[in-house]
């Protein structure tokens, strides 16, 4: 059981693939109203075809005023009770090659996205009688890796403004908490998948089994384990659960 309000209204920023569509299919099956918010359109229409949500909206979350214009069309339509703020990107290379331009464009998705999204909800949010704010960060934002300086920074930012955020909002009725996902099956990861490939000459079996060492299960993980965590975090039960950043890794963390 879910136990979530009667018909939240959810906005999933990153909604229309990987671990963002699984976590808006599972709030739609558990009887909230999902709006996915993302740059592809055609993701976004496909999921709300499928059923994986109700509505689409088009932005990207490192620009704030279109963001803030999407919020304020999703809220239009319907106060919105939960923030999902999955968008997010990853880029690898050495510290030593890692330009300001890398981290700013780290930054600007994986934390300043957050920032917008949650400033975008938080006004109408925090003084209804339910809210719920969780930030999809990464293991890279509980430990380091190498070669992902720029990303695991900008991860960490986000549990540090989670852990803070959470504090603020302790005297309403809105917690804010992280899910920390280890290497996931999603299209992002494949993108590090090819690039072990291309740098090491390894098989995409020899890749996957790289990433897949670093959960102590000897596994990826998939996006519905991730969901299903953030299915949980959203439920009236977990009203006291807050502040946290949830590793859903298989024990890496």
């Amino acid at each position: 059981m879910s136990g979530l309000p009667h018909s939240p209204h959810a906005l999933v920023t990153g909604g229309g693939r990987g671990i963002g569509r699984a976590i808006a299919a599972a709030l739609v099956g558990a009887g909230a109203t999902v709006t996915v918010l993302g740059r592809n359109a055609s993701a976004l229409e496909e999921a709300v075809g499928a059923g994986a949500a109700h509505f689409a909206t088009i932005a990207d979350v490192s620009d704030e005023a279109a963001l803030m214009a999407a919020i304020a069309e999703a809220h239009a339509r319907r106060p919105i009770d939960i923030l999902i703020a999955n968008a997010g990107s990853a880029e690898s290379a050495p510290f030593s090659k890692s330009d300001s331009a890398l981290f700013s464009r780290m930054m600007d998705v994986n934390f300043m996205g957050v920032v917008h999204a949650i400033r975008g909800v938080l006004p109408v949010m925090k003084d209804r009688p339910y809210g719920r704010i969780v930030a999809i960060a990464s293991t890279a934002g509980l430990k380091g890796y190498a070669y992902v300086s720029a990303y695991s920074a900008a991860k960490h930012a986000v549990i540090g403004l989670v852990r803070s955020l959470a504090l603020e909002m302790a005297g309403t009725h809105v917690t804010v908490n992280a899910v920390c996902p280890g290497f996931t099956d999603t299209d992002l990861l494949a993108g590090s998948i090819d690039n072990i490939m291309k740098k090491t000459g390894r098989s995409r079996e020899q890749a996957i089994a790289e990433l897949a060492r670093h959960n102590p299960q000897g596994r990826l993980i998939t996006p519905r384990e991730v969901a299903d965590a953030v299915l949980w975090l959203c439920g009236e039960q977990a009203s006291a659960i807050t502040g946290q950043a949830i590793a859903v890794a298989g024990g890496e963390i």
